[in-house]
This record gives structure tokens, sequence and C-alpha cells, in this order.
């Protein structure tokens, strides 16, 4: 076998594990787990991979990196599975692994393309152990960038996702501490011809304003906002650490809508936190209908090691259970209708492999056979199957 790069976790992780195929390309018997630790559930699913990876592969190195690498690092190098670990921060440097850096012109070809313009977090969020395993923030100089996009461009990716840990931070720790909004700029005018360009997930209060103008008015940034809200109520948000109230959250959304009616809002929620009461809880779900959240993301939550709100009075995991369940329930709710005023209106859908597509909303869309992936096509869907426009 050559280097297989499992990835688990967030789109960062998706973006560093292209990159790591393409480092390590030319190695053979090579299994790479590039692991995530936001939650339990996800280094439970590392832990899975791990066993998984072994037993189809019984004579390759197994490696792991990540998140999970580091915070649960003991843990993890103490599995008879691991030949193993490497230093998350050190990843994509060819020497942790003793490779030879790889050719530029290694491209995996992709509809999409992911790339990372800023890692690490500077922030404390009472719940998060990601600043543990990925360090301070760090940001992608827009040279940097602008070349990864244009090789990108040159494989053949129709729209660019730009990510980060905490992506809005990005530019902070540059010379004259440019906004996010800086980079957007820079892209859309170095690529005239770029079809659509597309966010990860942004942390309301870090929106700059010249970001917020180009993702209220500009066709080729797309009209999909993913928040990182984690929750509804004022009083948990301050125990989070989060560095905005509820009030926040419906004033930006709200501004949104205003100069861009189409635009799709998306947010990560949190699921019984610990001091979590049923008025909390209540003010979760109800902001999911308030501002219209379309693409959720909930997460249980489950106390990661060394976090502040592991020392908080926890809630009972079937509450938690149970409560993550009722906040799915809300956004399905908003999901159907959405999809549902959606019919008999024209998407422009950037197809993929699978036979489904993406439109500029980020509403998933069945395509029909003969449809080439990395085309951007016109569709008028006339129904709703299995939760996909059709």
């Amino acid at each position: 076998m050559t280097v297989e790069v499992i990835s688990l976790g967030c789109r960062l992780n998706l973006s560093e594990s292209e990159d790591l195929r393409r480092m390590l390309g030319a190695e053979r018997d090579l299994v790479v787990i590039n692991s995530c630790a936001v939650t339990s559930e996800a280094v439970r699913q590392t832990r899975q991979a791990i066993r998984r990876a072994r037993k189809a592969n019984p004579a390759a190195r197994l490696l792991v990196t990540g998140c999970a690498a580091e915070v649960e690092r003991a843990a993890l190098g103490a599995m008879p599975e691991v030949d193993g670990l490497i230093a998350n921060t050190a990843k994509l440097d060819p020497r942790s692994w003793n490779v030879a850096p790889a050719p530029a012109s290694t491209l995996s070809q992709h509809t999409r393309a992911f790339i990372a313009v800023q890692n690490g977090c500077d922030h404390a969020c009472t719940f998060c152990v990601i600043p543990q395993g990925r360090g301070p923030s760090r940001s992608v100089p827009v040279a940097d960038v602008l070349r990864d996009t244009a090789r990108q461009l040159d494989s053949g990716a129709q729209e660019v996702v730009l990510t980060g840990v905490d992506l809005t931070s990005w530019g902070h720790d540059l010379p004259g501490a440019p906004g996010l909004g800086v980079l957007v700029a820079a892209l859309l005018d170095a690529f005239p011809a770029l079809p659509r360009l597309r966010l990860s997930s942004l942390d309301g209060v870090g929106i700059d304003a010249q970001l917020f103008e180009l993702l209220a008015g500009e066709p080729r940034v797309m009209p999909h906002v993913h928040l990182s809200l984690q929750h509804g109520h004022d009083l948990i948000l301050k125990r989070m650490k989060r560095r905005h109230s509820r009030a926040d959250a419906v004033e930006l959304v709200a501004r949104l809508k205003d100069r861009r009616p189409d635009i799709a809002i998306g947010a990560d929620l949190i699921a019984g936190f610990p001091t979590e009461d049923d008025a909390a809880h209540a003010a979760n779900l109800s902001i999911i209908a308030q501002l219209g959240v379309v693409h959720g993301h909930v997460f249980p939550y489950s106390p990661r090691p060394g976090t502040p709100a592991a020392r908080m009075p926890q809630l009972d995991p079937a509450t938690i259970r149970a409560r993550a369940a009722d906040l799915r329930a809300a956004v399905a709710v908003q999901r159907s209708a959405w999809l549902a005023r959606l019919i008999a209106q024209p998407q422009q859908v950037l197809a993929e492999r699978d036979g489904t597509g993406h439109a500029e909303n980020f509403a998933r869309v069945r395509l029909a056979p003969h449809i080439t992936a990395g085309t951007i096509v016109t569709v008028i869907p006339d129904r709703i199957t299995e939760g996909l426009l059709a």
C-alpha cells in the first residue's frame, strides 16, 4: 500500500490531511491518523480509527497526529496499535516525517479546495482544549494564501473554502494587524475568475467591517455564514467565556439578512453545558428559530481534561443527550421549511463526485447522473428527497 491519511474532525484537519497526502505521497506502507479532540466522542472515534486502521493494515507503520495526539498524548501513545506520535504543530513540516518536500505540482483533484489560512487560538473558552492541541493563533501571510489558491485553481478547483481554528483572528499577528476582510478582498482581486469563495466557521464578534461588506454584498462570496455561536443564553455564554452575547448574534444576523435576504445561517451549538438549567436550554432552543439556523452542528457537552468547565457542576449524560436531540430537532424544523422555500427556485450547484453538489447557500442537491464533477450547473429543484433538494 501507499500512504493512507485518515482525517477526523474539522475542515482545517481536512485541509491539512490533503497537504499530508501530497507531502507523504511517495511513502510506502504508512497510515496516518489526523486526529480530533474537540469532544470525548471525537477522542473515542480517534481510538476506533486507530484500531480499524491497524486491523486493515497490520504490517504498516501507523502514526498519529492532530489535536488528540497532543491532548491525549500519553493515552494514545500507549495504544499497542500506534507506532509513533507526530506533534500537531509540526505535522506539515517534512522534517517531522523524515521526507523530502513534495513537488509543488503534486495536487489532488478536488472541486472544492480547503485552504488553511490560520491555526491555533488565543482565546480561553472554558470548554475547549483546542489551544492545548494547536497552540497560539498564527496567520498565513497573504502572499502564501494567494500562492496556494493559484495552485488549487490550476488543478481545477471551482470553489475555495478558507479554514482556520479561529478564522476571524486571521491577521492579528501580521504587520499592521489586518482583518480577515483584507485577505478575502485580496483573493477576489487576485483571481477575478474564481467563481466561489466560502468561509468556514466564524466568530461573529471578529467579523470586521470590510468582511461584513463582502459577506453582505459580494456575489462571489457565498451566501452562507456559519457562526461559532455555542449557546443562546447570556449567562451560559459568560460561563463559557465567549466574547459575544445573544443580542450580538441576533443583531449580526439581522444586519446580514437585511442586506442579503437569501443568506443561509449555520451555527455550532453546545447542549448540556455545566449549570445549564431548563431556562437556559429553552433560550438555546429559541435562538435557532430567531436566527433561522438551517445548518446546525450540535455538540453534546463533554468535559475535556484540564478545562475550567470540567470543574463546574455537571449535568447527567441522559439530560445532555436529550437536550442535544431537542436542538437537532429544532434545527431540522428550520431546515425543512427552508428547503421547501427553495423548491422551484433556481440554484447554482457545484457538482461533486458522489452525484450531489452544493448550492451557493450550501444546500445539498441531488444531481442527474450525467453531470460532470467540477462543473457549476443551474438546477431548479422540484422536490426534497432524503433531506436533499432534487
